[in-house]
């Protein structure tokens, strides 16, 4: 069995038995998600949840007088922040600070630039789905945007595997084949655990099932979808692009020709440089 079939064999064996490493979500994003997805809450009490965490707290203070969603005033105070915000934002803040820190793996030397350039691809596809979203769709742009930020976080447990398989981190083809072929599975699997809805959970497992059709009805899978394939422009010989993008069912769900979704990420690239400023902190 060679490195490649081995590594693919151990974390199939994982997958299986429960034993994958996966992330874990912190407590305080779990309850700010659950707080928001309720009816019933206020912003004093998403306010009161926030603001037990400083770190937090200066996350959101730091979001609300970016250049994106600044006002005539200044924010001085978390309650005024989740206002001005709204609830789905305050929640996809959090998801991106806990993004943030999980792509921090200081003590992972052999995989620390692959996690980087993991978090910083995630951090465009979200601000071209928040773009596309907002422009071309009904969909929640805040919501797309934490769709494209976690469309790969299956890669992460696959990486993590990896550093213990020093043939694999040292052939990288190895390593993105593996990849390619099974991070969408463990993404879902991830998400999943973490109780996201199933419309993220979907765009983990799909994103990159290029000729999935499910009818006329767009959704983030979509959004996140050709957002993804945006992200690869420039990257001629990466194999999302070799596909011929006039075959994409996603776009015609969004009504754009894949020349008509060029010019428009052209025209937006201000807003999505911005809102890629706001994710990374």
């Amino acid at each position: 069995m060679n490195a490649e079939d081995k590594f693919i064999a151990t974390l199939m064996d994982d997958v299986t038995k429960g034993q994958l490493d996966l992330p874990t979500l912190p407590e305080v994003a779990l309850k700010v998600r659950k707080l928001v997805d309720d009816p019933t809450s206020s912003p004093d009490k998403i306010a009161k949840l926030v603001g037990t965490d400083a770190a937090l707290s200066a996350r959101l203070l730091q979001v609300a007088n970016s250049a994106f969603f600044r006002g005539l005033n200044s924010v001085e105070n978390v309650r005024t922040a989740v206002i001005r915000l709204g609830g789905v934002c305050v929640r996809n803040v959090v998801a991106s600070l806990v993004m943030r820190q999980t792509y921090q793996a200081d003590k992972m030397g052999a995989i620390k630039k692959e996690l980087l350039n993991l978090w910083v691809h995630g951090a465009r596809v979200a601000a071209i789905s928040h773009v596309i979203a907002k422009r071309f769709t009904d969909l929640n742009p805040d919501e797309a945007m934490l769709g494209g930020l976690i469309h790969d976080i299956g890669v992460l447990p696959i990486l993590k595997r990896a550093s213990k398989f020093p043939e694999v981190i040292e052939d990288k083809e190895i390593l993105y084949r593996v990849i390619d072929k099974m991070h969408q599975e463990i993404g879902k699997l991830i998400l999943e655990e973490w109780h996201f809805p199933e419309s993220l959970v979907s765009v983990a497992a799909e994103h990159e099932n290029l000729m999935r059709n499910t009818g006329s009805e767009v959704d983030y899978v979509d959004v996140v979808m050709i957002a993804n394939l945006h992200s690869y422009m420039g990257q001629p010989k990466h194999r999302l692009n070799k596909v011929d993008w006039n075959e994409i069912p996603a776009f015609d769900k969004l009504m754009l020709t894949p020349e008509q979704s060029i010019q428009a990420m052209t025209e937006a690239q201000a807003d999505i440089a911005e809102i890629q400023k706001i994710i990374s902190g």
